[in-house]
């Protein structure tokens, strides 16, 4: 049993993931989330500041790279010479690089450990995570990256981790808009959506949300999300910000971006990403 407290902010739906899987490795786990509801089994802080003075290491779930900011330097007094901040969310980059510089300033050491998957998948250690940072420092988080994944990636300095993470992100949500107009087009053209879905994955058109959404999708269940549609509409307008950076070409994800605008606009955003569906159904 490692008797270690690690601090927790954010107890969200990636965040509960991270607690369970911190507490089935034998952490102990000091957390705070804004919402009044918390997981089971570790010790609730009143505020980002008091999980900051009890713990060594602290793991941010929060939503966005402003609330990482708003907590930062909400919480400057509270954070010392030494302490290992480790992000898992998906940021601005430039924010993100922003706040590694200031608390380096504090001695801090803020490192990149982004989550590539939903917390479906991260509950059952299935979700790799991308590491950015000091290397020699990465490798000393190896007892918490182990705890939380089966694979994790070391992709170099900081702010590689949340670039390269934006690419997964485009790649996969693209992956769920193409089901979804398949599925829709087969009905289209009177198949079963549910066959159709069966006799999919076992050909070369298979593709890994098939196995992760697919059901979803069929059933039209997007209650109990495993990641939020909102939550990644914030990722496609950083995809689209950092391609005007790049130059990159991402037509696509343009065009994603006004389907999931669709989807919000039905009262969609707070439910499944899965619900990307609805952009293809035609009595919307």
């Amino acid at each position: 049993m490692n008797k270690e407290k690690i601090g927790l902010i954010g107890l969200g739906l990636v965040g509960s993931a991270v607690s369970d899987r911190l507490i089935e490795s034998g952490f102990e786990v000091a957390g705070y989330d804004v919402r009044a509801d918390a997981p089971d089994g570790l010790t609730i802080c009143s505020g980002p500041g008091e999980v900051l003075s009890l713990c060594e290491r602290v793991i941010l779930c929060l939503p966005t790279s402003e609330v990482v900011a708003e907590v930062v330097n909400e919480s400057r007094e509270h954070f010392r010479s030494g302490q290992i901040v480790i992000d898992t969310g998906t940021g601005s980059p430039k924010q993100m690089e922003q706040i590694h510089n200031d608390l380096k300033g504090q001695g801090v050491c803020y490192l990149e450990a982004t989550i590539a998957g939903s917390s479906h998948l991260l509950r059952n250690k299935k979700a790799p995570l991308f590491t950015a940072g000091d290397k020699s420092i990465i490798d000393e988080q190896c007892d918490l990256f182990n705890s939380l994944t089966e694979k994790s990636f070391y992709l170099g300095a900081f702010g590689k981790a949340s670039r390269f993470k934006l690419v997964h992100n485009l790649l996969i949500g693209l992956n769920r808009a193409v089901l979804a107009e398949g599925l829709q087009f087969a009905e289209s053209l009177g198949f079963d959506s549910q066959e159709s879905l069966s006799i999919l994955k076992e050909t070369t058109a298979s593709s890994g949300v098939m196995h992760t959404k697919g059901e979803r999708m069929v059933a039209r269940d997007y209650e109990e999300p495993q990641a939020l549609l909102s939550q990644h509409m914030k990722d496609v307008k950083l995809i689209l910000a950092e391609s005007e950076k790049s130059g990159a070409i991402v037509p696509l994800s343009a065009l994603h971006k006004e389907l999931l605008e669709a989807v919000e606009k039905m009262g969609l955003g707070s439910v499944d990403n899965s619900a990307i569906m609805e952009a293809f159904n035609p009595e919307s």
